[in-house]
């Protein structure tokens, strides 16, 4: 566990939040007999940083190596 677990917790909320969000424009994409919407991708995009920003805040291996400095 980290100091910044909460912090990641309330970012798995956002994603969750994106994902719902995406699922829905692909929904009414498909019902309308259209292609991605490119607000999915945006979406996508916005979603892969959190998730990165997630995985830095849940590892603590550099936690020591950056308190050093």
């Amino acid at each position: 566990m980290t100091a910044y677990d909460d912090l990641a917790d309330r970012l798995e909320a956002v994603v969750a939040d994106l994902d719902e969000r995406s699922f829905d424009l692909l929904r009414e994409a498909v019902r309308e007999g259209r292609g991605r919407p490119a607000d999915d991708k945006r979406l996508m995009q916005a979603r892969r940083a959190i998730d990165k920003a997630i995985h830095l805040l849940r590892d603590d291996r550099g936690s020591s190596a950056r308190d050093d400095d």
